[in-house]
């Protein structure tokens, strides 16, 4: 299993952009497709992108154009870059490891709700304000 954490939140104005990295200590990285979630107080959490284990991305369609996932396999570690940033991205962002095989046509399916996902961050915090 991936051990995973977040780090890079923070608090930014609106406009601003931010980059989060998700850190892993377990088993390789690269074997797993890695999602970003995000949370904010009331809410439920969503799902806001993934990327494959070969490299294939997905995003919750309103955020796609602001936001890029990546990854950097020989640094074991997987990127979410968000620009123009709006008051309402501010939350809880996570990033958790699909449980589907690797190279496999499941993987990243579940990335709405998170429910084939598991080793989940801590966490980290994004606040958009002025």
């Amino acid at each position: 299993q991936p051990q995973l954490w977040e780090s890079g939140g923070g608090l930014v104005q609106p406009g601003e952009s931010l980059r989060i990295s998700c850190i892993n200590s377990g088993l390789p990285l690269e074997w797993y497709a890695i999602g970003w979630f995000r949370q904010a107080p009331g809410k439920e959490r969503e799902g806001v992108a993934c990327i494959r284990s070969g490299g294939a991305t997905f995003y919750k369609g309103s955020l796609k154009g602001r936001f890029a996932i990546s990854r950097d396999n020989a640094k074991n570690e997987v990127y979410l870059q968000m620009n123009d940033l709006h008051p309402d991205d501010s939350g809880i962002y996570y990033c958790a490891a699909d449980r589907s095989p690797t190279h496999s046509a499941s993987e990243c399916l579940s990335f709405v709700d998170g429910a084939n996902f598991g080793s989940w961050g801590q966490g980290t915090q994004v606040t958009v304000s002025s």
